[in-house]
């Protein structure tokens, strides 16, 4: 029996949109470019000059020339200021999807990984919301691009519970508050591939009026392989975040995808040709086509995936929410649709969704 409905969602970027041609432009100008060993000058111009599945992201910068601004502080204000706004803008677009008002959440759970703040952003967007002084604020830290699925399993957990009528999860990433350039090809390829966003959605334990497309959790699964954990990571350095990103990333998250989907498969007692969407995080281009190979998709099956890449870049954690959207608005059978996304540990996370 499903405790979980979503009753509505919401999104949100930075208004600066920057293409990537725009983004090499700047770099050239910038003074610290003929710093850059002759090799990180070339991997730069490949990533934002050559087709990776990205046509432009939305980033937190004003003008883009702030992101050589790259001091511990400034990075830190930088996530200061646009986290708790962007978090905030998607939980009143799915409030007002949701029909909701803000008064009626019980819980608030927000997962980042791009920037801490004590209080937490349910503190900041609690208070912007209006939420009640009595709601349940629990703030996510440490899961990466895979966060959203841990958050919803943690929303499911309080509704199944009993202690909550209507959950607000929100995943939001301020990725330009950890970009910086230097000679390590993983930050350098970091920082042309990942955007700014948020994603929020209204949970509730019964299901909502029959307005739209029904969406209903069924399942979820999820698997921690510690041993790849220095794949895929954040490690600080000189007061900054550094994300260790290696060229492994992209065969690593395809497997340990394809293996948790035919393992949920035979837990939750469903048979593949059941499954009639797919809403999977991007990652990258050679990420959609590891997932395409190991978990057999075609591209149209991933056609949603790949236009949240191309217009918004890796948007890291609330991607799933990104895509969900797309999907809902699209012409994608009502069914069982397997949503995934992979992040830092490594970790691999998957739920069912019913759509009808």
């Amino acid at each position: 029996m499903s405790f979980m409905y979503f009753a509505g969602l919401g999104t949100a970027v930075p208004t600066q949109r920057f293409s990537q041609r725009e983004s090499w432009d700047a770099l050239q100008n910038a003074a610290l470019f003929p710093l850059l060993k002759p090799r990180s000058r070339a991997i730069l111009k490949k990533v934002l000059c050559g087709d990776n599945g990205i046509d432009a992201r939305h980033l937190a910068l004003e003008p883009l020339t702030e992101v050589f601004e790259t001091t511990p502080d400034a990075l830190q204000a930088r996530f200061t200021r646009h986290a708790p706004a962007l978090a905030t803008l998607a939980a009143r677009r799915a409030l007002e999807e949701a029909g909701c008002a803000a008064a009626e959440m019980d819980a608030v759970l927000i997962s980042t990984c791009t920037g801490y703040l004590c209080p937490g952003l349910t503190s900041y967007v609690g208070e912007q919301l209006g939420l009640r002084p009595d709601v349940f604020g629990l703030d996510l830290v440490g899961q990466g691009c895979g966060a959203a699925l841990p958050n919803l399993r943690a929303a499911e957990a309080i509704l199944s519970a009993g202690r909550a009528k209507k959950v607000l999860s929100v995943c939001v990433e301020v990725c330009s508050a950890a970009f910086f350039m230097d000679d390590d090809p993983g930050v350098l390829i970091s920082a042309c591939l990942f955007g700014d966003g948020a994603g929020a959605a209204v949970l509730s334990n019964v299901p909502p009026p029959k307005k739209r497309r029904r969406v209903e959790w069924k399942f979820a699964a999820s698997q921690l392989v510690a041993s790849e954990r220095d794949t895929l990571r954040f490690s600080h350095r000189n007061g900054m975040l550094r994300n260790i990103l290696s060229p492994q990333v992209p065969q690593v998250a395809g497997v340990i995808a394809g293996k948790l989907f035919t393992d949920s498969l035979a837990a939750a007692n469903i048979r593949r040709e059941e499954v009639t969407g797919w809403i999977m995080h991007t990652g990258g281009r050679d990420v959609i086509l590891s997932l395409r190979d190991n978990l057999q998709l075609s591209e149209a099956d991933v056609r949603h995936s790949a236009a949240v890449l191309r217009e918004f870049g890796n948007i890291s954690s609330p991607t799933v929410y990104f895509v969900l959207q797309a999907a809902l608005n699209d012409s994608v059978p009502d069914g069982l649709w397997w949503m995934s996304a992979f992040g830092a540990g490594f970790s691999c996370h998957g739920a069912f969704l019913e759509v009808k």
